[in-house]
């Protein structure tokens, strides 16, 4: 099949090589705002080079995959779908919620796919923690903790557009732990804290944050996320049922180090980089995208799943700047 790129950036980039290694893709279409990064991509992946979204769509394309800024998702998915094209796009699905419902109502009774790039839905480990949960194996569950630590804040330019670390970072534990456990979220209480880079607490975001999740069975969720982790990238899950308890990450590349006398473990190099921890989601999720496409699969991430996760997120940061429980409904009604 003939897939279209739009944004080739760091990301962008990265899922051009991908999808130039699936055995489904035959060619890659790609096109950037900045002319150099398209044309870098076609000297390395055979990529042929439109010059604008319009130009890749009429390019006879079967999918599109949409890398660009977040300001531009809502338009490029929309082109997509009335092209008659099935769309992967990079989350968020919009820059803001009101926005995001927009999209749904505007793809709503659509019969062109539409999947959000949610990678940890493709990580064998999730995957595993999944199916434990599903086939009841844990028991009945009560106590879920999910972590994301990056090894260093982004740029300063990033932060001020990123809507707050709830939404940029924290929104992947929300969206995990909803596909993990097949619950909802009902109530949220968030703190935050700066104790790091001086932009961030100038853009009006925190560092580091904790977030309990009430789930509509009861089931207490703990979400920790911090910009700053200087061993490395660490994402984990733990799952805590009343027959067994499972963890997903915990490998050699594991970034913490261990001070009991004579543990020798993690013993590998840690994971510094979230496409170091996550490549061979990604070539999962890409490789599902190309099922999507070919119509042997439903889209494993739709534009509503996607706004679920933002929801929390909503909630999440409510309650971060007014010290107080959020529920969901009351974002969702605002």
């Amino acid at each position: 099949m003939r897939i279209g790129i739009l944004g080739l950036g760091r990301i962008g980039a990265f899922h051009a090589e991908t999808l130039s290694g699936l055995d489904a893709v035959e060619s890659l279409v790609v096109a950037d705002p900045f002319t150099d990064a398209a044309k870098a991509a076609a000297d390395r992946f055979g990529a042929e080079v439109a010059d604008s979204p319009e130009a890749v769509l009429a390019a006879g394309v079967d999918g599109l995959v949409v890398a660009a800024a977040t300001d531009a998702h809502p338009s490029l998915i929309l082109a997509g779908v009335e092209a008659g094209v099935p769309v992967f796009c990079e989350k968020p699905v919009a820059r803001t919620m009101t926005e995001g419902v927009e999209v749904l109502k505007a793809v709503e009774g659509s019969a062109v796919p539409i999947q959000i790039g949610y990678n940890r839905r493709f990580d064998a480990g999730f995957v595993a923690a999944r199916e434990a949960v599903r086939s009841g194996e844990l028991g009945k569950l009560h106590t879920v903790r999910s972590t994301t630590l990056d090894p260093a804040p982004p740029p300063a330019a990033y932060i001020a557009a990123s809507g707050g670390i709830f939404r940029d970072c924290s929104v992947h534990d929300f969206d995990i732990i909803r596909w993990v456990t097949g619950r909802e979220v009902t109530e949220v209480y968030a703190v935050g804290g700066n104790r790091g880079a001086d932009y961030i607490r100038e853009a009006g975001d925190a560092d580091t944050t904790g977030a309990i999740l009430t789930l509509d069975d009861g089931t207490i969720a703990v979400v920790s996320n911090s910009r700053h982790n200087a061993r490395g990238y660490d994402v984990r899950m733990e799952l805590h049922g009343f027959q067994d308890s499972v963890a997903v990450g915990l490998d050699d590349k594991l970034p913490l180090r261990s001070v009991e006398p004579g543990v020798t473990f993690p013993s590998g190099p840690p994971h510094d980089f979230f496409m170091d921890r996550f490549t061979a989601a990604y070539r999962a999720e890409l490789t599902a995208f190309t099922e999507v496409v070919a119509g042997t699969r439903p889209s494993p991430c739709t534009v509503a799943d996607a706004l679920e996760a933002g929801w929390i997120a909503e909630a999440c940061t409510l309650s971060l700047h007014e010290h107080r429980p959020v529920t969901i409904e009351e974002v969702r009604g605002a």
